[in-house]
């Protein structure tokens, strides 16, 4: 069995593979019609900023765009 060191590890790589996962579609999501690609972006910077803090700035960034825009009166 993995020891308490051995099941972190696993828990980070397992995050670190879903926040790219979700990165990737976010990606294809921008240019196919069917798939949400922001929603997956944001999804996938919420999941990799738990472990990189360059995804936690630019999960920080695009809050503070959306916020920006909603206080704008832009419904999206």
């Amino acid at each position: 069995m993995l020891g308490k060191e051995g099941k972190r590890i696993a828990w980070r790589v397992l995050r670190l593979t879903a926040g790219w996962f979700l990165i990737v579609i976010g990606v294809v999501g921008l240019f196919l019609p069917v798939l949400q690609g922001i929603l997956f972006l944001a999804s996938g910077l919420a999941v990799l900023s738990t472990e990189s803090r360059w995804a936690r700035a630019l999960l920080d960034r695009f809050s503070a765009w959306r916020k920006a825009r909603r206080r704008d009166g832009d419904p999206t």
